[in-house]
C-alpha cells in the first residue's frame, strides 16, 4: 500500500484514507488516552533510570569516571529513545502504555510502522516531551484534529484505538467455496494485524467504486501483505480479493465463537462485481499477490 495518506471527514472525524483513495476506519486516539499510555512508559523509564543510578556507583567503583559517565549516558539514551523505538518497531506500533490502553502507532495510510518511523517519533519526543515538559505535544495534539503531536507529523504517522466497539457487518455475504472450506480451518491467524483486516474489509466493501487497475493493485497489495501475517498460503488459483475475503470471515467466526453454517460453509465479504475488462489482465511478478503453485 502507498505509504501517503490522509484524514477522512466524518461524523466522529475518524477514518484514515490511503494514497490510493481506499477508506480505512481506524477510531483516532486523542490527548486524554495518549497521555494515560505515556504515564506509564514514563514510570517505567524512570524505575529503569532509578535502577541505572544505583548501578552507576558500581560501575564508577570498578572503572574510571569517564566510562562511568558514559555508560550512564548511553543507558538514559537507552532507556529514553531506545525503549519506545525498539518497542513500536517489535511490536508494530506499541509501547507498554500503548498495549494498556489498546492504542497503536500507524501510518498515515493505516499500515504498520517501522523502525525509522519508530525513531523519528523516539527523537522528536526528547525535545517536545522531555525537554520541554509535555508542552510541545499538548499544544500539538489539542490543535491537530488527528490528535497528533510534532513526532507524528514528522515521522508520518498518527495513534489509533485498537479497541473500537464492534459495530455491525453490513457486507454482503456469501459461503466459502467447499474447495477452501478445509484450508480455512486451518489458518493461523494469530499474527494478522488489526490494522490489516481494517484495511482489507473496507477495500472489499468499496472495490465496485474503484477502476479496474486500481482494484486489481490494491487488492494484492493487501493480499501481499495479509498472506505475510497468516499461514498457511491459500491453494492454487485463489484471487486476492477471495484469500482476503475468506481469512476475514474466518477471523471474525473464530473471535465470535460461532459454529459454521448449517451448510458447513462460513460466511465471506463478497467481492462487488468488477466491472466488465476489455482484455485480460495478467498480474505483474514484481509485489503482486499470487497464489502458490
Amino acid at each position: 500500500m502507498s505509504q501517503q495518506g490522509g484524514r477522512r471527514e466524518g461524523g466522529d472525524g475518524s477514518g484514515l484514507i490511503t494514497g490510493d483513495a481506499v477508506v480505512v476506519d481506524l477510531r483516532l486516539a486523542k490527548l486524554p488516552s495518549r497521555s494515560l499510555a505515556f504515564l506509564i512508559d514514563f514510570t517505567l523509564q524512570i524505575v529503569a533510570l532509578i535502577a541505572i543510578a544505583f548501578s552507576f556507583g558500581v560501575v564508577a567503583a570498578v572503572t574510571d569516571d569517564v566510562l562511568a559517565f558514559v555508560y550512564f549516558f548511553v543507558a538514559g539514551i537507552a532507556v529514553i529513545v531506545g525503549y519506545p523505538a525498539a518497542m513500536e518497531t517489535l511490536t508494530r506500533g506499541r509501547t507498554v502504555g500503548k498495549l494498556a490502553l489498546g492504542l497503536r502507532a500507524v501510518r498515515n495510510d493505516g499500515g504498520a510502522i517501522r523502525f525509522r518511523h519508530a525513531l523519528v517519533r523516539a527523537l522528536i519526543a526528547v525535545i517536545e516531551i522531555y525537554l520541554c515538559g509535555g508542552a510541545i505535544a499538548v499544544v500539538t495534539s489539542l490543535i491537530s484534529p488527528e490528535g497528533k503531536r510534532v513526532g507524528d507529523y514528522a515521522a508520518g504517522t498518527v495513534v489509533v484505538r485498537e479497541r473500537a466497539p464492534r459495530t455491525a457487518q453490513s457486507d454482503p455475504l456469501t459461503p466459502i467455496p467447499s474447495s477452501l472450506r478445509q484450508w480455512s480451518a486451518t489458518l493461523d491467524l494469530s499474527h494478522l494485524q488489526a490494522a490489516t483486516a481494517l484495511a482489507a474489509r473496507q477495500f472489499l466493501s468499496r472495490a465496485a467504486s474503484l477502476n479496474v487497475e486500481a482494484r486489481d493493485s490494491i487488492g494484492r497489495s493487501l493480499a501481499n501483505e495479509m498472506a505475510s501475517q497468516v499461514s498457511p498460503l491459500p491453494p492454487a488459483g485463489v484471487s486476492a480479493e477471495l484469500f482476503l475475503g475468506v481469512v476475514l470471515a474466518e477471523r471474525a467466526r473464530r473471535a465470535q465463537g460461532d459454529e459454521p453454517a448449517p451448510t458447513g460453509a462460513p460466511m465471506v465479504p463478497q467481492p462487488p462485481a468488477a466491472a466488465p475488462r476489455s482484455e485480460p489482465h495478467e498480474p505483474e511478478a514484481n509485489g503482486d499477490f499470487i497464489a502458490p503453485s
